[in-house]
């Protein structure tokens, strides 16, 4: 397989006498990485099979009886659970097994929703579990193309200590912005691309939210899918969406909702620690992959889709990339900055005592005009000894004393 950042530091930690749960969107790849972290499983189950998932649903300790069946062993026997999410008990069952002998079994669980979860008040196996999250490609994970013609420092950098062999195949910034960075998506012929992530939005995401019952109003949560995919990257308008599609605000937020507990987006709150007045504080929300993005906004991704608008898209690509870093590195906050009078920041990085704001140009040639808000946020912000303006020059370039232009590679 393909390397995956999350791998090394996954692999030592499945080590630790816990039970894990890996957490992800669906074609993430985590059935993938499990396998090949966990190539032999004691037992496996996969809970999206509807057979295997009706016969733990219709007796629920049919698990526990196989997993006492197999005999012990001086290291602990892994049994692995696909798709958990859809037999909330299996959680009980493993809790039942793991209080019994914390090193006779190695749980691995994983799931793409925590709505069902959330809903049927599940147990999540509170001071038992580690709990793990896999995202689409980050930038380490999937090379720019070309090459750079030379190094530089990342950002928001991953752990160094992580080596990646092999990475996915480069991809230039027009491709990861028409196409997203699911990994097989990536790693299929670009003439595919477009029907299979047309395909991901109705068999993947609509069915199942169908087959949970997750909305009532099936129609109204198609046109709010679409809608919601539409605004993306904008600050979110729940009373202008409420109106589009004919339902209460209460239930545009609950659709929100559904869409984080499925990883499938997630909020960029508002920056609310600046001295400026009149900020506005409702969120942004972004879609956790483009390709997902364009396919769920009724739009059959191409390369065609990104020549509209490209700023639109890089400035989502950037927003995304940072977003799935600080949630890895588990060490930050993502923010954006909007006044009333139309002073924005794409977004701010947050980090201790320390906040980094981020513009985003589609030009090649940035100059300081392009980062007047940056300037200004940096003056008025002690919190803030830099900022930055991402964009496609060819290498890194100072605009001024505290603002510098970053290629879109360097983050």
């Amino acid at each position: 397989m393909k390397d995956r950042w999350i791998r090394s530091p996954l692999q030592h930690a499945l080590r630790k006498p816990f039970v894990h749960i890996l957490f992800g969107a669906r074609q993430t790849g985590k059935t993938t990485l499990l396998k090949a972290l966990v190539a032999n499983p004691a037992l496996q189950y996969n809970l999206a099979d509807p057979g295997e998932r009706t016969r733990l649903m219709s007796d629920p300790g049919v698990m526990r009886r196989e997993c006492e069946a197999l005999p012990r062993t001086a290291e602990p026997q892994v049994i692995s659970v696909d798709e958990a999410q859809l037999v909330p008990s299996v959680f009980d069952s493993v809790q039942v097994m793991y209080d019994n002998d914390k090193t006779r079994w190695r749980f691995v669980l994983c799931g793409s929703s925590a709505r069902k979860l959330r809903r049927t008040g599940a147990n999540l196996l509170p001071g038992r579990c580690l709990l793990h999250r896999l995202y689409p490609l980050v930038l380490p994970e999937r090379p720019p193309q070309p090459w750079p013609p030379e190094t530089c420092a990342p950002l928001l950098p991953l752990d160094e200590s992580v080596s990646l062999s092999p990475t996915f195949p480069p991809a230039g910034l027009e491709e990861r912005l028409a196409y997203g960075e699911l990994p097989g998506i990536a790693m299929l012929d670009e003439a595919d691309r477009g029907a299979v992530l047309k395909s991901f939005v109705t068999v993947h995401l609509e069915e199942e939210i169908r087959r949970e019952a997750l909305v009532k109003d099936w129609g109204a949560f198609v046109n709010f899918l679409r809608l919601a995919a539409q605004e993306a990257g904008q600050v979110v308008s729940f009373a202008g969406i409420s109106r589009e599609i004919g339902l209460s605000q209460p239930t545009v937020k609950s659709y929100y909702q559904l869409l984080e507990d499925m990883f499938i987006g997630f909020q960029v709150p508002a920056y609310s620690k600046s001295s400026r007045k009149r900020l506005l504080s409702t969120p942004k929300f972004l879609f956790f992959d483009l390709g997902v993005r364009h396919a769920a906004s009724g739009l059959t991704p191409s390369r065609d889709v990104v020549t509209g608008d490209p700023g639109r898209w890089l400035e989502q690509w950037v927003g995304i990339e940072l977003w799935k870093r600080l949630q890895y590195r588990g060490d930050g906050q993502l923010h954006h900055l909007r006044t009333k009078h139309g002073t924005e920041i794409d977004f701010i990085v947050e980090r201790g005592d320390r906040v980094m704001p981020i513009e985003v140009k589609w030009t090649e040639r940035p100059s300081l005009q392009d980062a007047r808000h940056l300037t200004s946020f940096v003056k008025e912000n002690p919190r803030a000894p830099q900022g930055y303006l991402v964009c496609r020059c060819p290498r890194p370039m100072k605009l001024s004393e505290h603002v510098t232009a970053l290629p879109w590679f360097c983050l």
